[in-house]
């Protein structure tokens, strides 16, 4: 795999799979908010889960190669830049034992204000939390951005 922030291992299970018996194409996406979830505990544990100050805004997915029940997909994802009011992850998928590319995803996620239902700037601890992960500086802005 190539380098990512952090790494979580899914089992596919049977409730995951289609008629094709392959993991449905929808199910990828509840895979990245797995991801995610256990990549925010890394560095924002102390915020509730419900406080979350991002909503998705967009998804990009490409499918390589079809999971199958009893295989365990990992995920790595990696933060790539931070905006003013977004930032965005890139996934890989592969199936753990053999490293089979299973997937390849981006989200873009924009931090949002609930209560004034609109965009936010990023927070600071948001941002610094998301370097401290990465181990680097983030650029501002999408690559060709």
């Amino acid at each position: 795999m190539a380098t990512y922030d952090h790494y979580t291992e899914i089992e596919v299970r049977f409730r995951d799979s289609d008629a094709m018996g392959h993991v449905n194409n929808a199910v990828y996406l509840t895979y990245l908010e797995v991801a995610r979830q256990a990549h925010w505990k890394t560095f924002a544990a102390h915020v509730g889960y419900d406080q979350v100050p991002f909503v998705v805004a967009r998804v990009t997915m490409d499918f390589r190669s079809p999971a199958m029940v009893g295989e365990t997909i990992r995920v790595g994802l990696r933060t790539d830049w931070v905006s003013r009011s977004s930032f965005g992850l890139s996934y890989e998928l592969r199936e753990r034992d053999s490293e089979r590319l299973v997937a390849e995803a981006t989200t873009v996620l924009v931090t949002y204000d609930y209560e004034a239902k609109r965009a936010m700037p990023v927070p600071d601890w948001l941002r610094s939390g998301l370097e401290r992960v990465a181990g680097r500086s983030l650029p501002d802005r999408p690559p060709g951005g």
